[in-house]
Parts: structure tokens; C-alpha cells; sequence
């Protein structure tokens, strides 16, 4: 990340506290997205001012925080979750599962996963509907299943 990063005299803490302010510019926010220390990327991206382009080419950072700073980004576009929810770390995409505002598509999606573990957040997601609580009851993990079927029987009685 660094060779696209022209450097200056300023400290980790300035760029970090500029990539935290919501007067930061797009251009701002554009080279401090390229910078290369994570602190200051994962200030970016969780900066809901920060544009929907910038954030968008931060969902393939090569760093956890980055990415988990990004997926719970109150003005994160859906674009981004399209990305997170197939991402390679458990952690990122267990956080996504987990999110209070993640669309529903990406519930659908992670609904699937691989891991359980996954699985069971989408299950104890307040935001699953009907739909994904179905099919997790048909999980081949028991605890998911019990999970589900007890959101679902909470949603029938709502």
C-alpha cells in the first residue's frame, strides 16, 4: 500500500486524527485511504463521511480492522457487504453476520456459510426474516437450528 502513498511530514496521530474529522475533504480522505498504516484506513473507513467510492476501495484491504471498520459503517453503501460477505477472514464476515444494519441480501448470503459459527450469528440476527430462519432450521448444525427455530417462533408471536 505504501508505494501509492506519498509521504509527508506529518505523524501517524495527524493523518489519523484528519482521517477522523467529518470536515476532511474527498481528496483527503482519498490519499488517507493509501496510507500505510491501518490505524489510519480503519479511521477512513469508519468515517460516515467519507465518500461511497473511497469506502468502496477499502473493502479489499488486507487488514481485519480495516475491513470490520468498514462493515459497520453507519453510510457504508450495500456494494461493500456484496464484497464482505465472501471475504477469507471468518472475522470480517462473522461481524457482518452480527451488524444491527447489515442489508438483508448479505444475511442471505452469509445464511450459507461455511462455518457455523457464521451461520449462528445469522440466526441470532434480529434482522433475519422469516425466509433465513427457515432455511437455518434445516442446518445441518443442531445448535443453529435451535437458534432459528427460536427466532422464528419469537417473529410468529410478534
Amino acid at each position: 500500500m505504501g508505494s501509492l502513498y506519498t509521504a509527508s511530514a506529518e505523524t501517524v496521530e495527524q493523518r489519523y486524527r484528519q482521517a477522523s474529522l467529518p470536515s476532511t475533504s474527498a481528496g483527503e480522505f482519498a490519499r488517507l485511504a493509501k496510507d500505510p498504516e491501518a490505524i489510519v484506513r480503519e479511521r477512513v473507513a469508519a468515517n460516515r463521511k467519507t465518500p461511497a467510492k473511497i469506502l468502496l476501495s477499502l473493502a479489499h484491504d488486507p487488514v481485519q480492522s480495516v475491513k470490520i471498520a468498514l462493515a459497520t459503517n453507519l453510510s457504508a453503501p450495500e456494494a461493500i457487504y456484496k464484497i464482505l460477505v465472501h471475504d477469507n477472514n471468518t472475522a470480517v464476515r462473522s461481524v457482518v453476520a452480527r451488524y444491527e444494519f447489515v442489508p438483508l441480501f448479505a444475511l442471505k448470503i452469509l445464511a450459507s456459510d461455511p462455518d457455523a459459527d457464521i451461520r449462528l450469528e445469522v440466526a441470532r440476527n434480529l434482522n433475519s426474516d422469516r425466509k433465513v430462519l427457515q432455511q437455518l432450521m434445516n442446518d445441518r448444525d443442531d445448535q443453529v437450528k435451535a437458534v432459528a427455530s427460536l427466532a422464528l417462533e419469537r417473529i410468529n408471536n410478534e
